[in-house]
């Protein structure tokens, strides 16, 4: 801290005891002064001479603003006056309060005049237009001071209960941006010391002082607290004011002291010893200050700041001081330089030398100049005798501009630079204030808090039942963080999955340039230990994003890299990514999504193209494919749902998934939720966004931002759900509260139609290229069904609708895929409700149909076998029970050769016995006609027969006969009542009494089967199949311990 010893500059007499106020013209020529008298002063700056009075004026003037042309008082008789600084008369009052006014600011332009008073509507008039004014009415109690945005786009209002409203004016209207509570103190309008909120120059921040005598810096974004000037003042600070370029700040206080900060570091820079001052301004280009006191003084002090710290006010504009600057973090997408744009000439390039025989060889070093080299003088300035370059050669510069182009416009021809993604972490936030999110998802959230020495990290998890939450000290300001599900092994002697444990684990990792190493290390709850640590040697190299699966690691860096490691910190695979500079990354199991910047489209922005592979196979599937994003739109977010399939936020709200994107070429990104069309916002009194968490459940996991807000913060908001409504009309229709509004479901069930096939077409890609479970292939059967539900339901909306929609309905019929016949059948049903024989008979005929064909198909898949006649064996056993009569589709066929049926497509005990032959009566397991096997169909004169799958089980040609037959009766079955299952492949005879035990054994006739094969020496099972893991593992456990 330095104490100014210059000479004491006197005070000019300007106004009467009193409060005074001053201000300088936006082009610093005028500085006016107002005060407790009914004279207004105007001083030119630079003149020693006496200022300009203007006498016709209020008495008692509590607040003065200026443009160039013109400038503003208030008074406390409540008028406000335009003066003009060309005439230096009045010109017109602007507005009139009821109450004395207590502060005016004027907006940028000049277009605009915000008045406070001691009412509780602060007025904002249009100085050219007296009649047009807006008002501000948020605010409960007196406004005591005002502040413009440096744009003129926003307005901070100090109100006496000590909250700042932050007021937006973009639009025709005023809106309450913020209320900024905990900084100012509650003051009177009336008082001495300031509550202003005074902005930055770069309009990111603004700077208010504290009941603790400090000053703050308040974000305009978020509203939170950044940096702040402590420790200066001993008492009140009565003013505060910036520099023009925002590097400096000075605020004179009670304690009878002057102080000038340091921005950048919020140190003191200067103390000036000056008393009873209340208002203070910076000149707007000259290192120059003006202040006034409580008695009616004026101070205009030249050089204000000294000689050590001039240079400060020389600068460029200067960023406000934010805790963690957003400007200043690195987000690993450095531009490159232009390849066509000026190039740095390097001075240590020799100058060229001639010839061996040219004159400047043969006369040597006198030839090359000496002290005769300049005997020319250049009288007249033509620039001939300018001296040569450090190449030997005389410089061009007399000749001015010799390429063409404007040397105005010259920089913005190299300088031009298209619009690129930023890169982003996935469900992280930028620091707000102190802290931030550095993950959040549906198993819980990390977050940090910046101590200014160290970090504290704290990791929080949904179900605290079966995790335990904890917390520790981070001296290695980690930055970046994910949360994931993974098993690792309990024990160094594990050596099988029965011996894993699935924990919850973070990766968290921090990004520095100045240290030559990085570290990353995997944490487990509970344990609060290091597993894995990655080391690289960074260089010029930063980390982009990381992602956590349950089987690798994945690091992306800002050139572009892409590093896999393994759980264990084992580096498994490099590469780098052809999409550059990076964007993010997203992992499930073995699948990692990269996310890059690509070709620069029409408007000036790079196409986002993301890449998908699986790192274990080594294998691609899908290469720089095209993320679907609107013109404008930045994508929010990245992650994998929990039946792992791609999904992305986009900054207009859309929720999409992509589709096929494990077959190469054929992925499309799919709308799952446009956000803005949710009924909650259906009133447009709601104004709220989602910050995007996962997808599970068949639901959007989100949080609610309200407020104008970004992004999440603190205290931790609670998860809302949605549920999915894909956009199938541009806008939904309107509901009517009478039954007439029936018809409108039609729309719903349309939208709930795509929908469901959607999440159909989702599990079906994933049962095709994973090992599918027993529930799995139960749920993909489920939402087969919800499929036709949907259907039927349309099929009801569109027969109440009239005979003329039967096209329609019956196309709707045609897109079930009923496999047993029960949905034909409730369509026909359905159909029948109404009225709707033409189009009953018409779905009849379509089931019928579809029944053949898919005999047909079912047939195909059969491999013939040469030479093998079909014999009367144990398939006689195959029957259909029923209350109704069923007809039988008899498939008989002369000299047919019999095959494999495809496995397990179709399994044999998806047919029950028939009991009855073609001209036969009943017999317990009859012997059917030979060659002669049964298909069922549901309908039977138009009436139910029962649910049975319409399977074929050899391959054969020959005519179809349909043989009606009569169901079984009680009593004709098995000895014991119990039906049982046979094999049907050729040759083999044997029967089982469960559906599961004939399917294991049934792969025994596949070749491709898994077997599972014990290795025990001695064993007497050894060389012998097991077609069951589990069994393999309990035959382990009882015979060899």
């Amino acid at each position: 801290m330095t104490t100014v010893t210059q000479h004491r500059l006197r005070g000019r007499p300007a106004h009467p005891a009193g409060p005074t106020f001053l201000t300088y013209t936006p082009n610093g020529r005028k500085l006016i002064t107002a005060g407790s008298n009914n004279v207004i002063r105007v001083y030119t700056t630079g003149s020693d001479g006496e200022p300009t009075n203007i006498d016709d004026c209020q008495e008692n003037n509590t607040a003065v603003a200026a443009s160039n042309e013109f400038f503003i008082t208030g008074s406390e008789d409540g008028t406000v006056c335009m003066y003009s600084l060309e005439t230096n008369h009045y010109e017109k009052m602007l507005t009139r309060c009821s109450l004395p006014i207590r502060d005016i600011a004027l907006s940028p332009d000049g277009h605009w005049a915000a008045v406070a008073s001691d009412e509780l509507t602060v007025k904002i008039v249009n100085t050219g237009d007296t009649d047009s004014i807006l008002f501000l009415r948020d605010q409960p109690k007196p406004t005591k001071h005002l502040s413009f945005h440096p744009s003129g786009s926003y307005l901070a209002a100090s109100c006496t209960d000590g909250t700042v409203y932050l007021y937006s004016l973009g639009t025709e209207q005023p809106q309450l941006v913020r209320k900024v509570d905990g900084v100012i103190r509650a003051l009177e309008t009336d008082a001495e010391p300031s509550s202003k909120a005074i902005w930055h120059p770069d309009g990111r921040a603004f700077a208010a002082p504290t009941a603790t005598r400090d000053i703050a810096v308040v974000s305009r974004g978020d509203g939170e607290r950044q940096r702040s000037f402590s420790g200066g003042h001993m008492g009140d600070i009565t003013a505060l004011t910036w520099s023009p370029n925002g590097a400096l700040l000075m605020t004179a206080g009670a304690d009878r002291k002057i102080l000038l900060w340091e921005t950048q570091t919020q140190k003191v820079l200067a103390r000036y010893d000056y008393a009873n001052v209340i208002n203070l301004v910076w000149h707007p280009h000259e290192n120059m200050a003006s202040f006034a006191t409580s008695d009616g003084e004026v101070y205009i002090y030249a050089d204000f700041v000294t000689s050590e710290f001039a240079p400060l006010l020389e600068k460029t504009l200067q960023p406000a001081p934010f805790i963690h600057d957003p400007l200043g973090e690195t987000s690993g997408n450095a531009r490159r330089p232009i390849a066509n744009g000026a190039k740095d000439i390097l001075d240590v390039r020799s100058r060229r030398r001639g010839t061996p025989d040219s004159l400047d060889e043969i006369l040597g070093s006198e030839g090359e100049g000496g002290e005769e080299d300049d005997f020319v003088v250049d009288d007249d300035g033509a620039g001939y005798a300018l001296g040569v370059n450090g190449f030997g050669k005389r410089s061009n510069g007399h000749l001015g501009n010799t390429d063409g182009v404007d040397p105005k416009r010259r920089a913005t021809y190299q300088t031009w630079s298209p619009r690129i993604h930023q890169s982003f972490q996935p469900g992280s936030t930028p620091w707000r204030g102190n802290r931030k999110y550095l993950c959040l998802n549906l198993i819980g959230f990390v977050w940090t808090v910046d101590q200014d020495t160290h970090h504290t990290v704290t990791v929080e998890f949904y179900d605290r039942e079966y995790h335990r939450d904890f917390h520790f000290t981070d001296p290695y300001l980690y930055d970046k963080a994910c949360l994931s599900m993974v098993k690792i092994f309990t024990d160094i002697g594990a050596t099988n999955h029965a011996q894993m444990k699935t924990v919850h684990c973070f990766l968290v990792l921090r990004q520095t340039a100045t240290l030559p190493w990085c570290s990353t290390v995997l944490m487990k709850p509970g344990l609060l230990g290091q597993i894995g640590e990655l080391s690289y040697q960074p260089e010029k190299m930063l980390l982009a994003t990381i992602s956590l699966s349950d089987s690798f690691i994945f690091v992306t860096t800002t050139t572009n890299y892409v590093r896999v490691y393994t759980l264990y910190g084992t580096p498994f695979r490099v590469y780098r990514q052809k999409s550059s500079p990076t964007v993010t990354c997203a992992s499930w199991r073995d699948y990692v999504l990269t996310m890059g910047n690509g070709p620069v489209g029409a408007d000036g922005s790079t196409k986002l193209l993301y890449t998908i592979e699986n790192v274990r196979h080594d294998e691609v599937c899908q290469s720089e494919d095209v993320v679907a994003l609107e013109d404008g739109t930045e994508i929010k977010s990245v992650f994998f749902s929990d039946t792992g399939d791609p999904c992305i936020y986009d900054s207009t709200g859309v929720l999409l998934i992509l589709q096929h994107w494990r077959t190469p070429g054929q992925a499309r990104w799919v709308p799952l939720l446009d956000t803005k069309l949710l009924d909650r916002l259906a009133s447009g009194r709601k104004e709220e966004t989602y910050w995007p968490v996962a997808v599970a459940l068949e639901k959007f996991h989100c949080i609610i931002l309200k407020g104008g807000d970004k992004y999440p913060y603190f205290p931790r908001p609670l998860l809302s759900e949605f549920d999915f409504k894909i956009p199938v009309a541009s806008a939904e229709p309107r509901k009517e509260d009478t039954e007439d509004a029936l018809p409108k479901d039609g729309p719903r069930l349309e939208e709930s139609f795509v929908r469901s096939s959607l999440n159909l077409s989702l599990m079906e890609d994933l049962l095709s290229a994973t090992t599918a479970t027993h529930a799995q292939r139960a749920d993909l059967a489920r939402q087969e069904i919800e499929v036709d539900k949907v259907l039927l339901q349309l099929l009801n909306v569109e027969c109440r609708d009239g005979e003329e929609r039967g096209m329609k309905a019956l196309e709707i019929v045609s897109l079930m895929k009923d496999r047993t016949g029960k949905m034909m059948e409730a369509a026909g049903k359905v159909a029948g409700r109404y009225g709707r024989t033409v189009l009953e008979d018409k779905i009849r005929e379509l089931a019928e149909r579809r029944l053949l064909d898919q005999t047909h198909l079912d047939l195909d898949f059969i491999t013939l076998s040469e030479n093998h006649d079909a014999t009367h064996d144990d398939r006689s056993d195959v029957y259909q029970r029923s209350e109704d009569k069923i007809i039988n589709y008899a498939i008989t066929t002369e000299n047919v050769t019999t095959g494999v049926p495809l496995w397990p497509q179709y399994r044999p005990f998806d047919l029950l016995p028939s009991t009855s032959i073609a001209g036969g009566s009943p017999e317990p397991y009859g012997m059917p006609e030979a060659n002669a096997f049964f298909v069922n169909t549901p309908f039977s004169h138009g009436q139910h027969i029962g649910n049975v799958a319409p399977i074929a089980f050899a391959a054969m040609s020959g005519s179809v006969n349909v043989i009606e037959t009569t169901p079984p009766t009680p009593g004709h079955h098995s000895v014991n009542n119990s039906p049982r299952f046979p094999c049907l492949h050729p040759g083999c005879l044997r029967t089982f009494g469960r559906p599961a035990d004939l399917d294991r054994h049934f792969k025994k006739h596949i070749p491709d089967a898994a077997r599972f094969y014990c290795e025990e020496a001695g064993c007497k099972f050894n060389g012998k199949p097991f077609y069951r893991r589990d069994k393999l593992v309990n035959h382990q456990r009882n015979m060899h311990g």
